[in-house]
């Protein structure tokens, strides 16, 4: 592995040299690749006490954040003393780490790029004594660094789709040496297992261990539910949330809701375009509606208004408390859905389009139930959406079904703590 590593760092760090110029050109247009690149190269300055036990965490972005939330908690109450420091990748991530987990960790900070100088400054700084990967973050240097200063390393809440699958197979070559370097792999689904198998992971240290995200707890009780109810002036009418669109989706919904209004003139739509760069682009589809709509930055709220834009971070999931159902993006845009368990756990049910493939195992679950919906077009999705909205006792049924989804697959939290305790 030791020549595998230098070789790798040889290319790599070609490759930036070479691609150099256009690296430049993104980090001045782009100011969201200039987040944290200081810090990812390897400038780190944080503050532990070394005499303490060190926990790592890494969740890549947002949705990881979310996912390891739980999880993050309950490592706090099961290791009081240790400290637990928390990276992510993106700035967002970094954003929702701060809101929701600053109180919990001792530290929230960057991952470093994969060269053996910033994974070797980064481990200097925080000297951690385990390190817990969500998902499927494969970093060739970073983890062998990490297995040279004896530091186990896992991945938790695992997940190969058969679409990422199949690029992975091809360079199972590059793979099996540096999947070997991880002490555990630990996958959501059977099918994960399988497919991450395929790919040449050590079958010994190869589990499943469910989904993070089914232990996701509810975050507000009945009376903060209904004071931010209040708050957006919901004033009892039914809410309708469209989760993490992505250009083409929006068109889609408005033309549901559109439609459905005329029908259940009680609905209202809560519209939360995945990335913040395209509000402009939403605010004026919202304009070509022809609705009374407003903006959640701005302090808007549903009592003049049909639709708000969610144009805030860190909103979303308490906003799906209040919903009546929800729609979750990417699924209409071939980006291969979000997570519709983020819905799912305040009992309430969702629909999508058909391109759910980051999510098939989970959405194979769910639509056996009610629960879920895919559907395959516009004209689908607003027919999905007028059963939930007018057959009451389809609504409740599925709304149980929900519950009952968490109560059978609860556990992968229980699961990483016994191993971090047992390792």
């Amino acid at each position: 592995m030791f020549f595998f590593s230098v070789l790798y760092n040889i290319v790599t760090i070609a490759a930036a040299v070479v691609l150099l110029p256009v690296i430049l050109v993104a980090l001045a247009v782009v100011p969201k690749f200039r987040a944290g690149i200081f810090t990812k190269l390897g400038f780190y300055d944080i503050k532990l006490d070394h005499n303490k036990q060190t926990l790592f965490f890494h969740a890549v972005s947002v949705g990881e954040v979310n996912a390891v939330e739980q999880l993050i908690k309950s490592t706090r109450q099961a290791f009081p003393e240790a400290n637990i420091v928390l990276s992510t990748t993106t700035k967002t991530g970094q954003e929702i780490a701060h809101k929701k987990l600053e109180k919990t960790v001792d530290a929230i900070t960057y991952f470093p790029f994969d060269f053996f100088f910033s994974v070797n400054a980064f481990l200097n700084s925080v000297k951690p004594d385990k390190i817990i990967i969500a998902e499927t973050e494969i970093w060739p240097d970073f983890v062998y660094l990490a297995k040279r200063r004896n530091i186990p390393v896992y991945i938790v809440n695992g997940r190969l789709s058969p679409h990422s699958y199949n690029g992975y197979k091809k360079f199972s070559f590059f793979f099996k040496p540096v999947l070997a370097q991880y002490k555990g792999i630990f996958m959501q689904t059977q099918g994960d297992v399988e497919r991450i198998l395929k790919v040449g992971a050590d079958p010994e240290i190869t589990k499943f261990m469910g989904n993070l995200k089914f232990d996701i707890k509810p975050t507000m009780n009945a009376q903060q539910i209904t004071e931010l109810a209040n708050s957006i002036k919901l004033n009892g009418a039914r809410l309708i949330v469209a989760a993490s669109t992505h250009k083409g989706e929006d068109e889609i919904v408005l033309g549901a809701f559109k439609t459905l209004k005329s029908e259940f003139p009680d609905i209202k739509l809560l519209l939360a375009p995945r990335h913040p760069e395209r509000y402009e682009k939403v605010t004026q589809l919202l304009e070509e509606t022809g609705m009374a709509f407003g903006k959640r930055s701005q302090g808007d709220t549903f009592e003049n208004n049909d639709i708000i834009m969610l144009d805030t971070m860190g909103e979303l999931m308490k906003m799906f408390s209040i919903s009546h159902l929800a729609f979750i993006g990417g699924s209409f845009s071939n980006t291969g859905g979000h997570n519709p368990l983020e819905a799912n756990i305040w009992g309430k049910p969702v629909v999508s389009g058909e391109c759910v493939f980051n999510f098939k195992d989970i959405y194979a679950y769910l639509t056996q139930t009610n629960a879920a919906k895919l559907s395959s077009s516009e004209q689908e999705l607003t027919e999905d959406m007028k059963k939930l909205l007018s057959d009451s006792d389809f609504y409740k049924k599925a709304c149980e079904d929900t519950h009952k989804i968490f109560d059978e697959n609860s556990g992968a939290v229980e699961f990483v703590i016994n191993v971090l305790k047992g390792a």
